[in-house]
């Protein structure tokens, strides 16, 4: 069994539950957000740690969560798509911006897009997505959901370049 996995068994009180897991996870991109913000002229360390966040956060929300509530909330259909498409644009600026230089010109505007519109997305997910999905399905299904996420993350890729990201970027232009 992987070490993270290990250390979340040993914590009782951590949940498994898929979108109080999924709300941690913005957490701490939103935080290394803040730190974007608040860095001086050095941001390539903190965009090296948004890009690892976010290409791990979007897989298992592609590989797992959306398929899962696809198959189990019908009626979240186009909430998903759209979801997808805006994971595909994280994607897309995540993987440029990892093959950039953080002396570029362009590499702390195109950072800052790609908050803008991953912090666009976090809200709606929380304000609008999670709340009708955790009313669709019960606790069951969202510990289950939940266990797979933290699987899944632990076999995640970490860089844009990394195959399993390439294949999810590749699917979402052409699936």
């Amino acid at each position: 069994m992987p070490a993270r996995l290990k250390e979340r068994e040993g914590k009782s009180a951590v949940s498994h539950d898929a979108i109080v897991l999924l709300k941690e996870d913005h957490k701490t991109v939103r935080k290394l957000f803040r730190q974007f913000h608040a860095s001086g002229s050095d941001k390539g360390d903190v965009v090296s740690r948004i890009i690892e966040e976010l290409t791990v956060h979007t897989y298992i929300e592609n590989e797992v969560m959306y398929p899962r509530v696809r198959e189990l909330v019908p009626d979240l259909e186009q909430d998903i798509l759209q979801s997808f498409e805006e994971h595909h644009v994280a994607d897309v600026l995540c993987s440029e911006l990892s093959a950039m230089d953080p002396g570029d010109e362009r590499f702390v505007a195109k950072a800052t897009v790609l908050i803008e519109n991953v912090d666009h997305h976090i809200d709606e997910e929380e304000g609008e997505w999670f709340p009708k999905v955790r009313e669709a399905l019960g606790r069951k299904e969202l510990q289950e959901i939940g266990e797979q996420l933290l699987q899944t993350k632990e076999k995640a890729p970490r860089k844009p370049s990394e195959p399993g990201a390439l294949r999810k970027a590749v699917d979402a232009v052409i699936g």
